[in-house]
């Protein structure tokens, strides 16, 4: 008979297996502190990198403005007395804030001293007041009571941006507006309130009168031009590529190059909108038409293989189903599988958006780094992007204009959390699990 005994283990071989385990177990431990420890750096290098940005730009949602009686004298606005639109727009408003901070300095008599206090209030604290009287023209031959925006470098030093120990020739507050800033502190006439400039405005060269909301304007109308042409056209694409079209060397090749977009430095892009829409075309440089084409361009290929592998997770059994009831190929794809699949493919197109709201030099390539201070009324008026406006203050020379940026990207980021926070929330909303 063959002896079925079980040959013993010997003794090494009793003695390895627990430390092998107890060996397995560490290496399970170091790795999950690995990847404990990785997270951690992670998050605490975000937050000091956002730290740091909201750290530079929470001082620029409030805006140092001083309190100054304005007489609206109808010498200045309307000397002929005719109310007329054009005469009233075309005044000189920026005199009667002049004549109201030297009111209310009357001991500054000397000529240069009388420019050194003018450099007090903004150089576009004339536009405020015409902003007024267009809307009120009562107000011509009355006195009020009205906060004057500062000037940048007036809200830098308020801000304590600037050293008041500093040596003069280091400083652009000089001495003696060092002592009229105190006594208008001293007084109440001086403060800091919060800046609805910075959202209602466009672009300007003082940055004290600068503002976002030009910029926002023109991402809208480019982003409505870039959803309006990569979502249908890209889901369709994935349709076909997934639904309809035979598998052979063609289709192979079509994905391929598909992946491959996906991967293409987003400059690359932009030469094409140069090459194509602006020199063939001869489409309006600079305009929300022209960069809407181009980061639809750059966002066909995330949507296609989004949709795609939204499309492709939708069992074979849904389609099966179909058919057998006497569905057609088409009614099968749109009435069944697109809607079914609808949740990640919207996911796709908002990630998609998401990265297309962040880019920058694809849309520089095309001219849409211009100066432009009008707000945009259509998509082919001269516009620029959020991300454009933050390389444009990024590199001014204004040292106000680095707490702008710094505010700016904030709410770039803001709008990129909230376009993938409501991705986030669709996924886990209509995701159906089989």
């Amino acid at each position: 008979m063959t002896d079925t005994t079980a040959t013993p283990l010997t003794r090494p071989q009793r003695g390895s297996s627990p430390r092998l385990l107890r060996q397995r177990h560490a290496a399970e431990r170091r790795f999950r502190i690995y990847g404990i420890s990785a997270i951690v750096i992670a998050a605490v290098v975000l937050v000091a990198l956002l730290g740091s940005i909201a750290n530079r730009g929470a001082s620029a949602f409030f805006q140092t403005e001083i309190a100054l009686d304005i007489y609206f004298d109808p010498e200045v606005i309307d000397p002929e007395g005719t109310r007329a639109p054009d005469a009233l727009y075309s005044a000189n408003y920026q005199t009667l804030a002049k004549r109201a901070l030297a009111t209310r300095f009357p001991e500054v008599t000397d000529r240069r001293a009388k420019r050194a206090l003018t450099r007090l209030i903004s150089s576009g604290a004339g536009f405020e007041l015409r902003g007024m009287v267009l809307a009120t023209p009562a107000l011509i031959g009355t006195t009020a009571r009205y906060w004057i925006k500062s000037s940048d470098d007036v809200d830098s030093f308020v801000k304590n941006n600037v050293a008041r120990d500093a040596p003069e020739s280091d400083r652009r507050v000089k001495d003696n507006e060092i002592v009229w800033l105190d006594a208008l502190i001293a007084s109440g006439d001086l403060g800091t309130r919060f800046d609805t400039t910075f959202f209602t405005a466009s672009d300007s060269r003082e940055p004290e009168q600068a503002g976002i909301w030009g910029a926002v304007v023109g991402s809208f109308l480019t982003l409505v031009v870039t959803l309006s042409l990569s979502f249908p056209i890209g889901v369709l694409a994935a349709l076909y590529l997934e639904e309809f079209a035979p598998k052979n060397r063609w289709t192979d090749l079509i994905e391929v190059n598909i992946n491959n977009l996906a991967a293409v430095p987003s400059i690359v892009f932009g030469l094409l909108g140069l090459a194509m829409f602006l020199s063939i075309f001869g489409m309006p440089r600079s305009a929300p038409i022209v960069g809407g084409l181009v980061l639809a361009l750059m966002t066909f290929p995330t949507i296609i293989i989004a949709a795609r592998a939204a499309l492709t997770a939708v069992p074979p059994s849904v389609r099966e189903a179909a058919l057998a009831v006497g569905a057609s190929k088409l009614q099968v794809t749109l009435h069944h599988v697109l809607p079914l699949a609808m949740p990640g493919v919207m996911t796709g197109t908002i990630i998609g958006m998401a990265r297309a709201l962040g880019e920058t030099a694809p849309l520089l390539m095309i001219g849409m780094v211009a100066f432009i201070v009008d707000i945009p009324g259509s998509f082919t008026d001269p516009a620029t992007v959020l991300p454009v406006q933050i390389y444009l203050w990024a590199d001014s020379p204004e040292r106000a204009f680095v707490a702008k940026t710094s505010a700016a990207i904030l709410v770039l980021l803001a709008f990129l959390v909230a376009m993938n926070a409501l991705a986030v929330i669709l996924r886990r909303r209509f995701e159906r699990r089989w």
